[in-house]
């Protein structure tokens, strides 16, 4: 697998504060992937570090291949990168095409060709001379992603991108996400701490939590986790397996008496089959996992970011 961010063993240290310890993720290419962690967990702080914000206190990481400690092959890299950290960055006086020629002037681009299509391409082409300071939270927002974009670059950092939005500025800039994702092929790294809306994006994860990755899993391995199950308690594991793989039925053991089923069987047959080899139900519950409570079971409780 082709990877855009390999972190090794990353620490940022700030006088008594250790932000990073030891924080390894790897993030592919292609993919959108969703830092979690709760408020202090190093989230922000890893971007910083990645953006170049920010310089690592130990530990080194790979941006499409180059390592930070090699400055030029670094900055290379980063031309690849765009980033909106914390919140936009516009001037309020300017409109969204005015923004983006500026853009264009710090990054030696004379060629304003390309500006129309941006703007269609974050829905802001209609906004004519309509200053930034009158946009909507979303509207600013897609002009951030705009701003961040105008290298033609193919990572995108969002740090906390739907923070503060209404549900229609929400579904706009995910939309706007997907969208880049799918027709572009760009890589985003997105922290949120709206779990619930993280979902609807994501195809990885990086658990953090402590300054550390607790755990890097596919979308498809969060939904196995999180998917809706039957929990049930029996006196023999062992036994409740066999009657499950004669009726077909896919399931998870936890330890001897406890065991997920991932279906609904008829309650009464099932005890019944249990009968038939002496092993006995004792007690059933629905179960489905939020992202948000599977995280908290991770990182072991508390409030999350």
């Amino acid at each position: 697998m082709e990877y855009v961010l390999k972190t090794n063993n990353l620490c940022k240290q700030y006088k008594n504060f250790k932000a990073l310890s030891g924080l390894t993720m790897n993030v592919p290419k292609g993919a959108i992937y969703g830092i979690v962690g709760r408020n202090g967990a190093g989230k922000t702080t890893l971007i910083r570090l990645v953006t170049g914000l920010q310089m690592p206190t130990s530990g080194d990481f790979e941006l499409y291949g180059a390592k930070n400690t090699d400055e030029n092959a670094i900055a290379q890299a980063r031309n690849r990168m765009g980033a909106v950290v914390e919140s936009p960055s516009f001037f309020p006086d300017m409109t969204a095409e005015e923004n983006l020629q500026y853009q264009y002037k710090l990054l030696g681009m004379p060629d304003y060709s390309g500006i129309p299509e941006l703007l269609k391409l974050v829905g802001l082409e209609n906004t004519g001379k309509k200053k930034a300071r009158n946009f909507s939270l979303g509207m600013r927002q897609r002009l951030g992603i705009a701003i961040a974009l105008c290298g033609n670059q193919d990572l995108l950092i969002l740090d906390e991108p739907i923070n503060g939005l209404d549900p229609q500025g929400i579904i706009e800039v995910r939309e706007l996400i997907l969208k880049l994702n799918r027709e572009r092929k760009i890589t985003f790294i997105i922290s949120s701490h709206i779990l619930d809306e993280l979902a609807k994006l994501a195809t990885h994860y990086g658990f953090i939590d402590s300054g550390h990755i607790v755990r890097e899993m596919s979308c498809q391995e969060v939904e196995d986790a999180c998917r809706k199950s039957l929990k049930v308690n029996v006196t023999d594991t062992s036994l409740l397996a066999g009657v499950l793989d004669d009726m077909g039925i896919t399931y998870t053991i936890t330890d001897d008496h406890n065991a997920d089923i991932y279906a609904r069987p008829n309650i009464s047959e099932l005890v019944f089959a249990l009968a038939d080899k002496n092993c006995q139900l004792i007690s059933c519950s629905e179960r489905e996992e939020t992202l948000e409570g599977f995280f908290i079971s991770l990182v072991g409780g508390g409030s999350n970011e």
